[in-house]
């Protein structure tokens, strides 16, 4: 399978939620992931959405890149103080809980700029 890259540029809104973790499903059985594994890059996405919009960004510019080896998903983050606030520091942390337990790896940029998380074909972990 040749790398492809899928790019949404979305408002950060609830609303839009169903629309991310649908493509991230859909781009998941592209990359002959298993029923299970295609669940967990469906909530990564969806978690990943979730902390991107606490984040507070004009719009979120989310890349799925796709291939045999799994799924990459960057997702554009805004500039609210995640550490001012206790309703966006329990959102994040929340989010920070589900994709440790379904994605393979995530993490922020060190510019704090973009969240990226990864979801492979055939990984075992544990939890």
């Amino acid at each position: 399978m040749v790398t492809s890259h899928v790019t949404l540029n979305i408002p950060p809104l609830p609303a839009f939620a169903r629309s991310v973790r649908m493509m991230a499903a859909n781009l998941a059985v592209l990359c002959s992931m298993s029923v299970e594994e295609v669940e967990d890059a469906r909530m990564a996405a969806e978690e990943a959405f979730v902390y991107a919009c606490a984040t507070r960004p004009d719009v979120c510019d989310i890349d799925f890149e796709v291939s045999a080896e799994g799924l990459n998903m960057s997702f554009s983050l805004g500039d609210a103080a995640i550490d001012e606030e206790p309703a966006i520091a329990e959102q994040v942390g929340l989010a920070q809980v589900l994709l440790s337990a379904v994605s393979d790896s995530y993490e922020v940029s060190p510019d704090g700029s973009m969240l990226r998380a990864t979801k492979l074909v055939g990984a075992v972990h544990g939890i």
